[in-house]
C-alpha cells in the first residue's frame, strides 16, 4: 500500500510539469492599426435633434446629415416612430421600433 501512495504521489507531481513542458512560446498580440484616414467616430454615431412642436417632443435621428428615423413623444406618453425603411425619404409609421420583422438591407451601391 505505501508503495501505490508513493506512486500516485509521483504522478501527481509529475504530470503538471510533463504539462507544462509542451506548450508553445506565447507571443504578446501587435498593436490594433489606426482607423482610416477621413473616418471620425462622429460619423459612426447618430445624431439626435430634440425639436418641441406644440406639445410633442420630436427627437429626429440622422447618420451622415441623413434623416433615418424621428421618435414623436406626445402629451400623453405614447411614442410613435417614423422610419425610413428603404432609404428614400419616405416615413412609415410604427408604434415601436422592433414592432415589425425587417430583414436587413444594405444599399449595394446607387447611380
Amino acid at each position: 500500500m505505501p508503495r501505490l501512495a508513493a506512486l500516485v504521489l509521483l504522478a501527481a507531481l509529475a504530470l503538471p510539469a510533463a504539462a507544462q513542458q509542451g506548450l508553445p512560446k506565447l507571443e504578446p498580440l501587435p498593436e490594433a492599426p489606426p482607423p482610416p484616414p477621413g473616418l471620425k467616430d462622429a460619423d459612426l454615431e447618430p445624431a439626435v435633434t430634440i425639436i418641441r412642436r406644440g406639445e410633442d417632443k420630436v427627437e429626429e435621428y440622422r447618420v451622415n446629415g441623413k434623416l433615418y428615423m424621428i421618435k414623436v413623444t406626445p402629451p400623453h406618453g405614447v411614442p410613435y416612430y417614423l422610419v425610413d425603411d428603404q432609404g428614400n425619404g419616405v416615413l412609415s409609421r410604427r408604434d415601436s421600433v422592433d414592432s415589425a420583422t425587417r430583414p436587413p438591407m444594405w444599399v449595394i451601391g446607387t447611380f
